[in-house]
């Protein structure tokens, strides 16, 4: 990649972030990334919706990365999924509710409207669950079980933006997050 290519989908992610797939204009990714208007199409022949695939999945990686930051560097996934809920909570209130998941936040979006985009954000959303289900099994989860758990996982952290957002409090995210810490601790038998 480019580092011109990489400054409009960091921008890309940014702005889908806070304002969404359709409310994001190419001349705001350009402006946010400071590169040429051409060159968008340039690297993005696709345009916008090429755009979107490309952030939504750079978004996943980023992410994915981030939660398991948080996940692992606790004792256990119990505690872990706490730690991750409690954070998500955190990152809201810090910044009044703009701070939620690009990928969500696109796919709430399009899902029904982009086939490539809703592809994209399906991919995103099951390599969390694989990479998740992963890490409840190695927490002493069996193989189901894990899944199971790690689908709820990420519904409740997903959903608790949603909540969060609209109602402008944390509230939602840490009920949530006390379902999760009750769904992986019976998921990995704690």
């Amino acid at each position: 990649m480019t580092e011109t290519r990489d400054r409009i989908v960091d921008a890309a992610v940014d702005l889908f972030r806070v304002h969404g797939y359709t409310g994001t204009a190419m001349k705001q990714v350009v402006a946010a990334a400071d590169a040429p208007f051409g060159s968008v199409y340039h690297h993005f022949r696709g345009g916008k919706q090429e755009l979107a695939a490309a952030a939504i999945e750079r978004a996943g990686v980023v992410y994915r990365d981030l939660v398991l930051g948080i996940l692992d560097a606790e004792d256990d996934v119990v505690t872990g999924t706490r730690a991750v809920f409690d954070a998500a909570a955190a990152v809201l209130d810090a910044t009044d509710y703009a701070d939620v998941c690009p990928v969500a936040t696109v796919a709430l979006e399009v899902a029904s409207t982009s086939e490539p985009l809703r592809a994209a954000c399906d991919t995103v959303f099951a390599d969390w669950i694989d990479t998740l289900a992963g890490r409840l099994e190695h927490g002493g989860g069996p193989p189901a079980a894990a899944r199971s758990a790690a689908i709820a996982f990420i519904s409740l952290l997903e959903g608790g933006f949603l909540l969060c957002r609209t109602a402008r409090t944390p509230e939602a995210m840490r009920a949530n997050g006390d379902v999760a810490v009750a769904v992986v601790a019976g998921a990995v038998d704690r």
